[in-house]
Parts: C-alpha cells; sequence; structure tokens
C-alpha cells in the first residue's frame, strides 16, 4: 500500500488523507526542531553569561538552516520523492539535539542549531509540497492541514519541555527530544514510499489548470519572497520572544510557554479555517485577509501586557496569522507548474524563515537598545504593512483570473 508509483485514483481518495494523516504526525514530531530553542532560551542565556541579542542568535541560526533545508530538500523530493529525503532529514533532526546538548559555548551551541533547522525542515514547505500533489478539489484544505502539524508541534512541545526541564535541565530535555523525533520520524517515513501520481504531472487530462497572472514566474516568485519575508519578520516578534517577554514582565518560564503553546494552537484553528478559505476564494485573497488580521493582533502587544490580557492578546494573534504562510504554497500551485512545486514552495518558505530568523534577532537588539520590547512591536507592524502592500498588488495584478493550459 505505501509503496510504487501512485494512481490517479489515489488524488483526493482514500489515500491521500492517510498520507495526510501520517505527514501530519511526522511535522507535530519533527516541529520540535523549530521550538525547543524558545523554550530553552532564557536557560541558555543564563548558562553561557550573554545578552538577549546574542542568545537569539541559536534561533536565528535554527532558522537559517530551516530556510536552507526547505530549499534543497524541496529539490530533492520533486526528483526522489518525500520519504528518503524525511528520513534522512530524521537522521540529521535527532543528531543535532544529541550534539546541541553537549555544547560547551554560545558558539557551539549556535552552529548546532543549525543543523537541527535544516533536519527540521523536511516537516515544512517539503511537506506541503508532496501533499498538494495528492489533492486537486481539496488542495487548500489539505495543505493548510499539513502546515498545521508545525503548528501542532508549537502547541505540545513548549508545553512539554518545562516539565523535561525541571527534571534534567535544558540539556537532557535536547536528549530526550532527539531520540522521541527519531523512534517516531523514521518509521513514519517508510510508511509514506509511494510516489506521487503520474496524473499530476500531466500537461492535461483532469488536472487543474493553471490561472492566469500577468507576471512572469521570475518576478511573481520575487514578489512571492518579500511578501514572505516581510510576513515573518512581523510573525517572529510574539512568537520568538514571548517567553522571554513574559521572564521580563515576572511571569515566567512556564507562563510564556502556556501563551506560545496557545498562540499556536490557535494557530493550527486559524490554519485550518484558511484552508477552507482558499478552496473558496483562492490563495491570493487568503493570504490578504491573513496579513491583515495579522497586522491588527500586533497592535494589540503594545497597550496590553497584564497576564491575563496576554493570554488573550496571544490567543486573537494566533487565530489571525496562521494561513499566511500555507496561502504562498497554494498561490505556487495556483499559478506555477506543478513539476516545480518542492523547489518552488522551498525558496518561498525559505523567505518567510528568513524573515522569522531576522525578525527574532532584530527583536532582541532592539530590545537591548531600548529596553523594552514597544519598539520591536512597532517594527514587526512596519514589515508586516509591506507584505499587505503586496497582497494588495497581487489581487489588483490577477484582476479576473482565466484558466490556461498547464
Amino acid at each position: 500500500m505505501f509503496s510504487g508509483r501512485g494512481a490517479d485514483a489515489d488524488i483526493d481518495g482514500a489515500y491521500a488523507w492517510t498520507r495526510l494523516a501520517i505527514g501530519t504526525v511526522l511535522a507535530t514530531v519533527g516541529g520540535v526542531g523549530m521550538w525547543a530553542v524558545i523554550v530553552v532560551l532564557p536557560a541558555v542565556q543564563a548558562e553561557f553569561g550573554v545578552d538577549r541579542a546574542d542568545a537569539s542568535l541559536p534561533y536565528t541560526a535554527t532558522m537559517m538552516g530551516f530556510a536552507a533545508g526547505n530549499v534543497l530538500l524541496g529539490r530533492a523530493i520533486d526528483r526522489f520523492g518525500y520519504w528518503l529525503p524525511a528520513l534522512i532529514a530524521s537522521v540529521v533532526l535527532a543528531a543535532g539535539f544529541a550534539l546541541a546538548s553537549m555544547a560547551t559555548s554560545i558558539v557551539q551551541f549556535t552552529i548546532v542549531q543549525g543543523l537541527i533547522g535544516a533536519g527540521s525542515s523536511i516537516i515544512f514547505g517539503p511537506l506541503m509540497a508532496d501533499i498538494s500533489h495528492w489533492f486537486e478539489r481539496r488542495r487548500g484544505v489539505a495543505v493548510s492541514v499539513a502546515a498545521a502539524g508545525n503548528y501542532l508541534a508549537g502547541t505540545l512541545w513548549p508545553v512539554a519541555m518545562p516539565y523535561m526541564m525541571d527534571h534534567g535541565g535544558w540539556r537532557f530535555a535536547y536528549l530526550a527530544c532527539g531520540a522521541i523525533c527519531f523512534a517516531a520520524m523514521a518509521p513514519l517515513a517508510l510508511m509514506l514510499r509511494r510516489q506521487r501520481p503520474l496524473r499530476d504531472a500531466a500537461a492535461g487530462g483532469t488536472v487543474r489548470p493553471l490561472q492566469q497572472i500577468p507576471l512572469s514566474p521570475a518576478a511573481l516568485q520575487a514578489l512571492l519572497v518579500v511578501a514572505g519575508l516581510g510576513c515573518c519578520v512581523a510573525m517572529s516578534m510574539p512568537q520568538v520572544h514571548i517567553v522571554a517577554y513574559c521572564v521580563d514582565l515576572g511571569y515566567g518560564v512556564a507562563r510564556g510557554g502556556e501563551m506560545l503553546s496557545l498562540m499556536l494552537a490557535a494557530g493550527v484553528v486559524s490554519r485550518l479555517a484558511s484552508g477552507f478559505l482558499a478552496d473558496r476564494i483562492g490563495g491570493v485573497k487568503t493570504l490578504l485577509v491573513g496579513s491583515t488580521l495579522q497586522c491588527l493582533a500586533l497592535f494589540l502587544y503594545i497597550p496590553f501586557d497584564g497576564l491575563a490580557s496576554l493570554y488573550v492578546v496571544s490567543l486573537v494573534f494566533g487565530l489571525s496569522q496562521g494561513g499566511i504562510v500555507p496561502s504562498y504554497a497554494i498561490i505556487v500551485r495556483e499559478y506555477m507548474p506543478a513539476a516545480q512545486a518542492g523547489q518552488r514552495i522551498g525558496i518561498v518558505v525559505l523567505a518567510t524563515i528568513a524573515g522569522m530568523a531576522l525578525g527574532g534577532w532584530m527583536s532582541g537588539w532592539i530590545y537591548d537598545l531600548t529596553g523594552s520590547y514597544a519598539a520591536a512591536f512597532l517594527n514587526g507592524i512596519a514589515w508586516n504593512l509591506l507584505n499587505m502592500l503586496i497582497a494588495f498588488m497581487l489581487l489588483w495584478k490577477s484582476g479576473s483570473p482565466r484558466p490556461q493550459a498547464a
């Protein structure tokens, strides 16, 4: 059942949904590679005796590895299918956690976090690209569910890791994460050996036709890259620094971890809702809706810093922004050839992760300069406005798109 070339009947069929379920579980486990460093940030900063900007560099390295992995592994799945790159990535991820647990300096820890990010990247852009080949009628929903695995990881791991740290410190927590990743991800990868359907790569038949837009593929790709950078510089401010922000306000690591978990749980809801929305109105309009709501939610962090209000604002932020990144994958599939999906989605995801990395570091740098996060939130809002501008431009350019031959 799980090997050989996929059949046309598998598109939107029972196997497609089974594959989506397996991929979502794999993403929920492997997604810890993105969120673990956020949870241990205060402990690492204290142990190595560095300032907030330097303590944010491991997260930046994680995102750089994650970004590079999305492009390289995206190209790999276009050529070899999903399962083999996923199996290799699970080994890299587990090894990265083990090496990071033995780091003796912030420099070593930062370098190894790049390896962790690269291993974890298989669960995001490459997974969305793979799943998009198995769905036509419900592609928006399916891609959003696949992307939601990352947020499910962000919901579960920031709550579980503080308990691991209470029993053995952050180094023990990292070792445990590595062991869990390898034990769970390798078998799941082996269950995904079936290659994508031949029909998806065809030029005719019943494949969903590409939509028109008066932009070259290179120009559209460039605009999506800039949009992805802008939205995720903005998105990184609460996601990367909410734990440290709560520590500064005296609420502690556990409360910050709960807010991050709540934020990402709400992000799962918004990602699923955005999938249904994208199947109705398309990827560009869904991007604009999500970007506008995220910008409004960021404004709420500035006046409200009480414990109860931060829980509420984090919930609102999560409900606002979860559908933005999956929208890029849907736009790529709407306007660009299927055979290039892994690489092109990987490039856009690289930009979004670069935005997370830049925004994570930039917010720490602004904090060190100003002594508070207020200016960092304003910086995020400015980048968000850039994303909204590009979304408006794409909506204007697309007009009333007419089908064209794939």
